[in-house]
């Protein structure tokens, strides 16, 4: 196995994708709503056909700000649809990303002759080809370094979300916990809940384009419900997370270059390769684990 420098950038922007999606996914997994982001990566496409018949153009600043405002508006309705016509959250969050990738399907066709729409991108994104777009040229020690866009984006996601649990620790908790006991506290649960939302929908539509839809759903709970089997401390299973993520990114990567030569195969998608590490992680976990796994359960029945 080769190892290059776009290796290298490949594993880092899979890093940095997934721990922005792990470090709200753990408030997710807490708050019983692991498929909303499902909902919103569907959700987002009539976003993105409406900045692009707005705008004429497929600049990614248009797309992503299409795209971020209606994953927005898909946690709110999904939230207002719950709580007002009396159904469940899960259906609530059907009716909406399933109506919403309806409308952007429409749209897409309207606009079907100025723009391509490749199936496999949505799914699987262009993560190999993320370090070809490289917006920033630092110079350090007589080196020059070329960062591709992928990595300052999704860097600044990781920013923000771990800038908005530093500052809403407490309120994530408590709210995440008992909505109740926070509201008598003095706090905005109602708030809390769309901050979280909007940047579940912020980074799942900057991720999207370098990952798809896949590793997205992937990393926002996979991660969180290994971490949730190993410990039962709110700040340990972010970290746990986190580092789960980040081993996904790594070994899925490396799958992705050595597994499907076992098998016949030229290659693999690597987006695809970093979800089934993170499964396979979440499957080892499921029966090691000294509290909740399989096993430990199973020796404390059968000898206990």
């Amino acid at each position: 196995m080769s190892w290059y420098t776009i290796d290298t950038w490949i594993v880092v922007i899979g890093a940095l994708a997934a721990t922005s999606c792990a470090l709200l996914g753990n408030f997710l997994v807490l708050r019983k709503m692991s498929m909303m982001g499902d909902a919103i990566s569907h959700a987002v496409l009539p976003g993105l056909a409406l900045a692009f018949l707005v705008t004429s153009a497929r600049t990614s600043l248009a797309m992503f700000i299409g795209a971020a405002l209606v994953g927005v508006i898909t946690a709110v309705f999904t939230q207002w649809i719950s709580r007002f016509g009396k159904v469940d959250e899960g259906a609530s969050m059907g009716i909406v990303f399933t109506s919403l990738f309806a409308i952007g399907l429409l749209l897409i066709v309207q606009a079907a002759d100025h723009v391509d729409l490749d199936p496999s991108c949505v799914l699987y994104g262009a993560i190999e080809l993320t370090p070809l777009d490289v917006i920033w040229r630092p110079t350090l020690f007589g080196l020059e370094f070329h960062v591709p866009r992928a990595a300052l984006v999704l860097g600044a996601i990781v920013v923000l979300n771990l800038g908005f649990l530093i500052s809403f620790f407490k309120e994530l908790r408590i709210s995440s916990f008992d909505p109740e006991l926070a509201t008598t506290m003095g706090i905005n649960s109602n708030l809390v809940h769309y901050l979280l939302m909007s940047l579940v929908a912020v980074t799942t539509v900057a991720a999207f384009e370098a990952v798809g839809s896949i590793i997205v759903i992937a990393m926002l709970i996979v991660p969180p419900a290994t971490a949730l089997l190993l410990t039962d401390r709110l700040w340990i299973m972010v970290v746990l997370s986190v580092v789960f993520a980040c081993a996904s990114a790594l070994f899925g990567h490396i799958s992705a270059l050595v597994v499907p030569s076992w098998f016949g195969f030229d290659d693999t998608s690597t987006s695809g390769m970093m979800a089934v590490v993170s499964g396979l992680l979440f499957a080892l976990i499921m029966f090691v684990a000294p509290r909740h796994g399989l096993l430990s359960k199973w020796f404390y029945n059968k000898f206990l």
